[in-house]
């Protein structure tokens, strides 16, 4: 195989160049030429050339689709946002903001699979001794654990093949480098060429891997975006830092759903399981209160009970504010011009602050309806009762649309203690579960009829 010759890409246009250049030749564009390796393409055995061996080439009919085997992560949220569990050969992508508890989900699953398999954690930011310290504070099982702090990914491999894990986690991959290139860790050709490593040494050897990757100010993940086509799956961890909660969801997954959502609880012990998260979401003030109601939300597989909280107040600007944590802040504009024209209420004089407790997002459009009651709860300064449910989609034409999975929302609603839910009628079920009482509405009127009862 032919020597591998460093050459620069642009990332705009792709014309290479032997030397490093501030201005791209080609298109003009400043600061975009990235070191890359490029292959010999006229070796018979090169990454460009032709191996002399016919690929194998199958129908699909002939193609085996037996269940893929996995195994657990001994936690449940984890392996629900997985698809059920780990599966060999693996490749999965975790980010997050620092200090959300990216390492510390990674050390307690790594204790807890070392139990029972093979597993090595590898460290580019940390000591071995700082990790030994948080494995101490927080309680877990250190005995079979191989910690290991390594930067090049030559040696990482190596050593990998030698210890035949059954998981490896990689903290971060902004730390890795290869010797195959001369550009810092962190650049987007080694964080690139790092992870094509690992990638194909998972595949080769049936190790699943983690990678812990950084994210920008933004909160995307940091280095170049064929990082997350390369893996398998790729996590983010949201919620404060400062806060309790933390929410996991997929946002790419090739074993599974990408609409899961794992909820914990940060505790002084590291991250704990939260089985119930609506009770969570549902810790509310005593009394009633305006602009406040409680929504049903569909996560992956389960119902959510979440809050909704609206603040409707007199604008002293020419352009009224629409802000919103946890919710689309276009469709909220949209939902106040239907408000407008079919439910009879102006608010364009008015701002409109909306926020989803707990730091849960809420993308879907069964929270429409819930939306505009809590708006409508604090622009009239009436508070609506805690033991109501509202959820459904509103169309521009001011119908009530049904949404997917009525009947588990309801019942979810129901096991909480709520005794109305206001809900389109097409969600409406022939016999409701036991103490709730349902409305069922098909356009905007009647549900603002509804509300106040």
């Amino acid at each position: 195989m032919a020597k591998a010759k460093r050459m620069y890409g642009c990332t705009e246009c792709g014309a290479t160049f032997p030397k490093w250049a501030g201005q791209c030749g080609e298109c003009g564009a400043w600061n975009t030429l990235v070191e890359t390796l490029l292959e010999g393409a006229a070796t018979p055995n090169g990454r460009g050339g032709w191996a002399g061996q016919q690929a194998n080439v199958r129908t699909l009919a002939e193609v085996s689709v037996e269940e893929l085997p996995r195994f657990s992560t001994a936690s449940k949220e984890l392996d629900r946002v997985l698809g059920g569990g780990l599966v060999d050969g693996s490749v999965v992508l975790i980010g997050g903001d620092p200090g959300i508890g990216k390492s510390t989900i990674l050390l307690q699953t790594l204790c807890n699979v070392a139990e029972r398999f093979p597993a090595l954690y590898v460290t580019g930011e940390e000591s071995q001794q700082q990790v030994a310290m948080r494995a101490r504070r927080l309680d877990l099982p250190q005995d079979k654990l191989k910690v290991m702090t390594e930067t090049c990914i030559e040696a990482i491999i190596a050593t990998a093949r030698l210890e035949k894990p059954k998981v490896m986690v990689i903290d971060s991959i902004q730390t890795i480098f290869t010797e195959q290139l001369q550009s810092a860790p962190g650049g987007v050709a080694q964080v690139r060429e790092s992870a094509a490593l690992l990638v194909r040494f998972a595949k080769q050897s049936g190790t699943a891997v983690f990678l812990v990757g950084h994210v920008t100010k933004e909160g995307a993940l940091a280095g170049p975006r064929v990082l997350e086509h390369m893996v398998d799956t790729v996590l983010y961890f949201e919620g404060e830092s400062d806060g309790r909660l933390r929410l996991l969801r997929a946002v790419k997954n090739r074993f599974g759903a990408i609409n899961e959502l794992g909820v914990f609880g940060m505790t002084d012990k590291g991250l704990k399981e939260v089985t119930n998260p609506s009770a969570i979401f549902l810790t509310r003030a005593q009394e009633e209160v305006p602009g406040s109601v409680v929504m049903a939300t569909w996560e992956g597989t389960r119902p959510m009970l979440v809050e909704v909280q609206a603040l409707v107040d007199t604008s002293h600007m020419g352009n009224p504010r629409r802000v919103t944590l946890g919710l689309d802040q276009n469709r909220l504009a949209m939902l106040l011009a239907v408000l407008h024209r079919h439910g009879g209420i102006p608010t364009y004089d008015q701002d409109v602050f909306l926020n989803v407790v707990g730091g849960v997002k809420v993308l879907e459009t069964a929270s429409d309806l819930a939306l505009l009651a809590a708006v409508i709860s604090s622009l009239r300064n009436r508070p609506l009762p805690h033991d109501l449910l509202v959820f459904g989609e509103i169309g521009l034409s001011g119908e009530i649309r049904p949404v997917p999975s009525g009947q588990e929302r309801l019942k979810e609603a129901a096991k909480h203690g709520f005794k109305r839910a206001i809900v389109p009628r097409g969600n409406a079920p022939k016999e409701a579960p036991e103490g709730l009482s349902v409305i069922p509405v098909t356009r905007l009127e009647q549900a603002l009829d509804a509300l106040f009862e």
